[in-house]
């Protein structure tokens, strides 16, 4: 944004110099935070979105591989934050700490110009919090889900930030009930290519004949929730071999978990294709005829792909014990709560067995007509996830420049 005087409203020119012509002045920094691998994603896209609008822009922080190859040097690697559960997370304290100290030394030390925390409320907001009265402009991308459980949370959220960003449609409401202004921006998975794979190709590129079933099995992106589920995915896979002869499974997975699965699986009684590349997944999800998935993100990416899906989850039982007294919603899965009711089953901690897995998975390769009414409910679902304008990863990138365009 450019002032009436000829300024960009922070004392320089549209061409870097400042107000006396004094020469160029230092390039404007984001300081970025993401905390896990979907977040990785996010900001990687966030990035690259902020850049086209000003290619000045320089970025520090932490973030995974994506974010690394937009250009992030990451202070330390995003694989430390990475811990999921109550009971889980407790080990690791002390580290996250240091890393807490770590992050906020950093921010400190170098002034950046604005900050930016990519969802992972645990640490994000810890963070946030530590940089309260240093002046800092701060944007939190991907509002705390603190509408499914822990809502009396909402009361430590002033001050927190100066911006707030939503990717789901009913967040500005619920925040604003709360009186806290918060800005819908669209949910980046419509830009994630999920829709957009070559099933044939997959089938090609990994031998497998036309008319074979696969299904795809995704036991989540944190090393630790993946170990939790490969089990039970294991034995469902068991029965499922002897009833559906030469079903092929596919386990996507990000880099940070790869090796943990490849351990994993290593005794189950059809070796997957574990799939690390963005396109063989996409191209994996159109061949697939059904999936079983964790909770989270990943059934958005499957509804976007039209694949069929039942979702499972299984944590520490002290953990889920917790979360029971917790959680004000009445679905786990995002698609449910999106399209107002059960479009997917739901199998979570005791129903998280093998035989339930598996009966659910063949009725959903084998049945047409629960396939085609999944996929009827999936469209609605992902139009309602569409930016109020652009793209999403541009709406974001116009909100936290106008934020950091805005007059000190």
């Amino acid at each position: 944004m450019t002032d009436l005087d000829g300024t960009d409203g922070h004392g320089t020119d549209p061409h870097g110099t400042d107000r006396q012509g004094a020469g160029p002045v230092r390039p404007r920094t984001i300081w970025l935070l993401a905390g896990e691998a979907s977040g990785d994603v996010l900001g990687a896209r966030l990035m690259a979105a902020l850049r086209r609008r000003d290619p000045a822009l320089r970025f520090a922080g932490v973030g995974g591989a994506r974010m690394q190859d937009a250009g992030l040097d990451s202070l330390f690697p995003l694989r430390d934050l990475a811990v999921m559960g109550l009971v889980e997370i407790l080990p690791r304290l002390r580290h996250l700490s240091r890393r807490l100290d770590q992050a906020a030394a950093d921010i400190l030390a170098t002034r950046p110009d604005l900050v930016v925390t990519i969802d992972s409320p645990g640490f994000s907001l810890r963070l946030l919090r530590r940089l309260q009265g240093q002046g800092i402009p701060r944007i939190h991308y991907v509002a705390p889900q603190v509408w499914a459980w822990r809502e009396h949370r909402v009361r430590e959220f002033p001050g927190l930030w100066d911006r707030l960003l939503c990717l789901l449609p009913f967040e500005p409401a619920f925040f604003g009930r709360h009186g806290l202004e918060a800005r819908f921006v669209g949910h980046p998975v419509l830009q994630s290519g999920a829709d957009r794979g070559d099933g044939a190709a997959f089938r090609a590129r990994h031998h497998i004949a036309p008319g074979t079933p696969i299904l795809i099995l995704m036991p989540g992106s944190r090393r630790s929730e993946a170990p939790r589920l490969l089990p039970v995915l294991g034995r469902t896979l068991r029965i499922l071999a002897a009833i559906c002869p030469g079903i092929v499974p596919v386990v996507p997975v990000s880099a940070v978990v790869a090796d943990t699965v490849r351990r994993g699986v290593a005794d189950w009684p059809v070796r997957p294709i574990i799939v690390t590349d963005l396109d063989d997944k996409h191209d994996a999800f159109a061949a697939a005829g059904a999936a079983l998935t964790k909770s989270g993100t990943s059934t958005l990416e499957l509804a976007l792909a039209g694949v069929p899906m039942a979702v499972t989850y299984r944590v520490n039982p002290l953990t889920a014990a917790m979360a029971r007294r917790l959680i004000r919603v009445p679905y786990v899965a995002m698609v449910n709560l999106l399209a107002g009711h059960r479009l997917v089953p739901e199998l979570l901690q005791d129903r998280c067995r093998p035989d339930l897995l598996a009966a659910t998975v063949y009725r959903l390769l084998t049945d047409g007509r629960s396939a085609a009414l999944q996929r009827a409910g999936f469209r609605a679902v992902t139009a309602a996830l569409a930016a109020p304008a652009g793209q999403p990863d541009d709406a974001a990138a116009a909100e936290i420049l106008a934020l950091l365009d805005a007059p000190a």
